[in-house]
């Protein structure tokens, strides 16, 4: 989830809520800026569409939505430049103990919960123009993928599989091929353009740049990720296993598929008032089920009564107060 940081890509609820602090309180109303993904992708689109919720449900809280990238986001609501924003579980985690790719303890998270939006890894090949298996493809010769920009949580997850595999990018280039990093958008550009031949990225399902490849004119196809690949993510960096059904995409999967995964959080500064924490937590709770799937169909998967037990940062007092009022955690 590409860290882009654009005015063209911010949402403005409020009015001129571009001109004012990340958090104001103006006649009993705050604005909190949320820092998503890129725009068109997955978290971008969610956010964007909770913003709404939360501002229905909320009259005393607008949520300003503007773009980020998984592996900064942790950075930037510790920092305070964002008081909310998304995480990635594995990855918030890191950054609270100040590990790799972290090199700073972030001692000012705090979490919403878990369970928002299960993601899963993809690896897209264009049929006929190469190996069909992950460790061929990505240790080939000549190789030619697209991933989202660095500092994305699929950037680094690629790179670590290819170190596992004993590549690398500059590798990949070194060897007469190509590494092209850009938006959700200019990667599956690139792909149907035949610039690249394979494509990563890291999006709930359905993801809406699959479905188009799915529909596109080259034939493609998603590939799975071998035992060892998945092992590996998950004992050395926390990463989940998953299995991707058949029908996700019917026009690139004839079976189910086993991936890696990785799971949303909402991130929250400390220093974000408890009434604001509580109010968009015991919307979230309320809204569960059809209401979030609307926004996003792996909004389905949240579970209040899991969503709690989070405990890669602390949970936050106002989300705890949400949480346990609606009876799923203990008091």
């Amino acid at each position: 989830m590409a860290n882009i940081i654009s005015r063209r890509g911010v949402l403005l609820l409020g009015g001129a809520a571009l001109a004012t602090p990340f958090i104001r309180t103006a006649q009993a109303q705050q604005t909190l800026e949320w820092v998503a993904g890129s725009v068109g992708g997955g978290w971008y689109t969610m956010a964007a569409g909770l913003s709404s919720l939360i501002a229905e449900e909320n009259p005393g809280i607008r949520i300003r939505v503007v773009p980020g990238g998984g592996l900064a986001n942790s950075t930037r609501v510790n920092n305070g430049q964002s008081p909310l924003g998304w995480g990635i579980d594995a990855f918030t985690a890191a950054a609270a103990r100040g590990e790799e790719p972290y090199t700073t303890k972030h001692e000012k998270l705090r979490s919403l919960g878990t369970g928002y939006s299960p993601t899963e890894h993809n690896l897209v090949r264009a049929v006929g123009t190469g190996p069909a298996g992950m460790r061929e493809i990505l240790t080939q010769r000549g190789l030619k993928i697209a991933c989202p920009q660095r500092s994305s949580t699929d950037e680094m997850t690629l790179q670590r599989i290819l170190r596992f595999l004993g590549s690398s990018p500059d590798k990949i280039r070194a060897d007469g091929g190509r590494y092209l990093n850009g938006s959700y958008a200019d990667i599956a550009a690139a792909y149907a353009d035949g610039q690249v031949d394979y494509l990563y990225c890291a999006l709930a399902k359905p993801a809406a740049i699959l479905t188009e490849i799915g529909q596109g004119r080259r034939a493609s196809q998603l590939v799975g990720f071998p035992d060892d690949v998945r092992k590996h993510l998950a004992d050395t960096y926390a990463y989940a296993e998953g299995r991707l059904p058949a029908g996700t995409y019917p026009q690139l999967q004839s079976a189910d598929l086993m991936v890696t995964t990785m799971d949303s959080v909402i991130l929250a500064n400390e220093s974000v008032p408890d009434d604001a924490a509580y109010g968009i937590t015991k919307t979230l709770i309320k809204n569960r089920g059809t209401r979030l799937t609307q926004i996003h169909a792996s909004m389905g998967a949240f579970d209040p009564a899991v969503a709690w037990k989070y405990s890669g940062v602390p949970l936050h007092p106002g989300a705890a107060r949400a949480f346990r009022e609606a009876g799923v955690m203990p008091a």
